[in-house]
């Protein structure tokens, strides 16, 4: 019995043996494997075409990697070798390949193991973000969005790209020169420095955290105008010096200016009526105004576009939180302009204006 025990035993150890081998074997190359690598695309504005992709991986455990190999492949293709790298990351330039890997290297330059295979999907992006409108402002635009992007996938969104460019009004669309103005996570954007009665394009994309982009959102477009707040205008009783205002002088082409309302080319004046009230009157032929809404708005900006009808030459009284469209004819057309009164005193008007300077356009804040 004892020698059949010592038989059995010795007939199973080589067994044993090797399949001990055969699991530091995979340790071993699990050990020399880059470990974890994952990828992030480049945007470049075109969903199908990033500018490169980054890869990223974690260094053998083992210590004996000396260099990494970088393999990609297009779909069904064969693996091509695409640069050889001492970091643990690897920036391939231009539209990614299909899929990559990354093979450890030693110092004989011998390839040690090879990491998982990492696929790019371009069409894993999240849906257009939509509904963009607008505020028309002083040299600037504040864009807004819905947040249908990031409720699509709220784990895998990262950022919004905005992009701008010009319009052909003489053609009625946006040119194909698109430029980058910024980024940013929350559904709102401002965008600074523009010029005044100039219409340009927007759109939005949004990114994932791999670097995703996702189809632009449709076009929209804004013109910034001239504004200024907390302006006070005298009624001609009291200070006929200043109760008059200017949108546009026209002689030294300042925008916004209290004058004289002795003046004839003055747009409109602050008349006082018997009973104390204060009117807001236009001052010339080519002047014509209308009340915006029957009820008090929040803020200037609450002014979209000016109406197509309802302009009269006929004064209305001035009361706090009303706002007002006046349709002014200038030597080079007809502008728009919109006046919001903040304050009404015993013999003065305080309030905010704004002034389209693009000819025709009745854009005071861009609506959806």
């Amino acid at each position: 019995m004892k020698l059949s025990r010592l038989l059995l035993v010795a007939a199973l150890a080589p067994t044993a043996l090797l399949g001990a081998c055969d699991s530091l074997t995979g340790l071993l190359a699990d050990s020399d494997a880059p470990a974890n690598l994952t990828y992030e695309l480049i945007p470049s504005g075109d969903p199908n075409a990033p500018l490169g992709v980054l890869l990223t991986w974690e260094p053998p455990s083992s210590g004996r990697a000396n260099a990494f190999n970088v393999y990609g492949r297009a779909n069904g293709g064969a693996w091509q070798l695409r640069a050889t790298t001492t970091s643990p990351t690897f920036h391939d330039a231009g539209t990614p390949d299909a899929q990559y890997y990354v093979a450890s290297v030693d110092a004989d330059n011998n390839e040690l193991a090879r990491s998982a295979t990492v696929t790019i999907d371009l069409e894993a992006r999240l849906p257009a973000p939509q509904g963009m409108s607008s505020i028309s402002l002083n040299g600037a635009v504040q864009l807004q969005w819905a947040a249908n992007a990031v409720s699509a996938s709220p784990t895998t969104f990262d950022h919004y790209r905005v992009y701008s460019t010009a319009y052909d009004g003489t053609r009625g669309v946006c040119t194909a020169n698109w430029v980058l103005e910024g980024s940013t996570v929350s559904d709102a954007f401002l965008a600074a420095n523009l010029a005044n009665g100039v219409t340009r394009c927007f759109a939005v994309s949004a990114i994932t955290h791999d670097g995703h982009e996702s189809i632009w959102s449709d076009a929209h477009i804004d013109t910034p105008r001239y504004d200024a707040r907390n302006v006070a205008v005298f009624a001609r009783a009291a200070r006929p010096d200043s109760a008059g205002f200017l949108f546009l002088d026209e002689s030294s082409r300042k925008i916004g200016s209290v004058a004289a309302a002795a003046r004839s080319d003055i747009d409109f004046t602050v008349e006082q009526h018997d009973d104390g009230s204060l009117w807001l009157t236009p001052g010339r032929t080519g002047v014509t105004m209308t009340l915006y809404a029957s009820t008090p708005i929040a803020d200037l900006t609450s002014v979209d576009h000016a109406p197509s009808s309802g302009f009269g030459s006929a004064a209305i009284q001035a009361l706090p939180g009303l706002a007002y469209v006046y349709r002014v004819q200038k030597a080079d057309g007809v502008h728009f302009a919109a006046v919001r009164v903040a304050y009404v005193a015993t013999n003065y008007v305080v309030f905010d204006w704004s002034y389209q300077s693009a000819v025709g356009n009745p854009e005071l804040n861009r609506a959806p």
